[in-house]
């Protein structure tokens, strides 16, 4: 699922931190920003004015604007003209505090085209704007669980409800871990292989317990308890143990269990809640085994390498 931002919910989100000020085409408020692979592959989000390969936010900082004024009239119209017509751009900044040309502040009102002008310098602007872009554009998706930061790993804490996700988490803060989200946790798509797991703002610090109720854990457990955000590395699902499935259990986990999530392999790693079982010790265990894995140390790999080289000692 993708996020729907318009031109004026990037102006409201970025009036502040930019220094935005509107000067025409207010009617163009509604103009979607998209995604840059939605319809139109290839195309940049913000840069510096292009007429080649328009960009969804034009920027025009100091060369572009001198650019403009040293066209002749006629070519200085169609390029006007160009830039508020073109259906794949949503919105024209002009940066470092340029005067604004009348026939651009003309042209943007005429064709309901939102223009902004900052007085930030074009680069810090482009910048600025490409990484709020690329976050509030990201494809994302909300899955029930528990999202904690462990041993400096983002590990999503799944299961069915009652299973006890939130008393592991619970434990595992006791065991200086921290938390990020529960119940909903917002994961976006910020990069090929990247998902960023956040908490819902109005749900973010707080954790229900069954039997204690609503729990705020930056009060309860100190300001290092809690964390805005973290990259998902690892799932760790509970299932309950029932007798007739433990001669299916692969004990060697020979194969590296993933869950796609906005198209993006995460390691998964099954635990079976059982009386007398340590979760929160389990769930350390499996996130060091991740990090010993993602350096390339396999126990099992290891322990087959010395099978192999016993059996041919053996036959010598």
């Amino acid at each position: 699922m993708n996020t729907i931002l318009t031109a004026y919910g990037l102006f409201e989100a970025q009036q502040e931190p930019l220094k935005l000020r509107w000067l025409a085409g207010r009617g163009g408020r509604n103009r979607l920003l998209e995604p840059a692979t939605a319809k139109w592959p290839g195309m940049a989000l913000v840069g510096h004015l292009n007429f080649i390969h328009p960009n969804r936010v034009q920027v025009l900082g100091s060369a572009e604007t001198q650019y403009l004024r040293k066209l002749t009239a006629a070519k200085r119209r169609q390029a006007v003209q160009d830039l508020c017509s073109c259906p794949t751009t949503a919105v024209v900044v002009v940066a470092n505090n340029e005067k604004v040309p009348a026939d651009l502040r003309a042209a943007s009102e005429a064709m309901n085209l939102p223009l902004f002008s900052s007085p930030l310098p074009s680069p810090k602007l482009i910048d600025r704007l490409q990484h709020y872009l690329a976050a509030a554009l990201a494809a994302h998706i909300t899955l029930h669980g528990v999202y904690l930061e462990v041993l400096g790993v983002g590990v999503l804490l799944t299961g069915e409800s009652g299973m006890g996700k939130s008393e592991l988490a619970l434990e595992l803060l006791s065991r200086n871990h921290r938390l990020i989200a529960d119940d909903a946790v917002e994961f976006y798509r910020t990069g090929p292989d990247v998902l960023l797991g956040r908490s819902p703002s109005i749900l973010r610090d707080f954790l229900e317990v069954r039997g204690l109720g609503i729990l705020n854990v930056r009060a309860m457990f100190g300001e290092t308890s809690v964390r805005t955000e973290k990259t998902l590395r690892l799932i760790v699902h509970l299932e309950q143990l029932k007798r007739r499935r433990l001669g299916n259990i692969d004990r060697l986990q020979a194969e590296q269990k993933t869950r796609r999530i906005l198209d993006v392999e995460v390691p998964e790693v099954v635990l079976y809640v059982a009386p007398g079982r340590n979760l929160a010790v389990l769930v350390e265990v499996a996130t060091r085994s991740h990090i010993l894995r993602m350096r390339g140390i396999n126990p099992l790999a290891d322990i087959m390498k010395r099978q192999e080289a016993a059996m041919r000692e053996n036959k010598t």
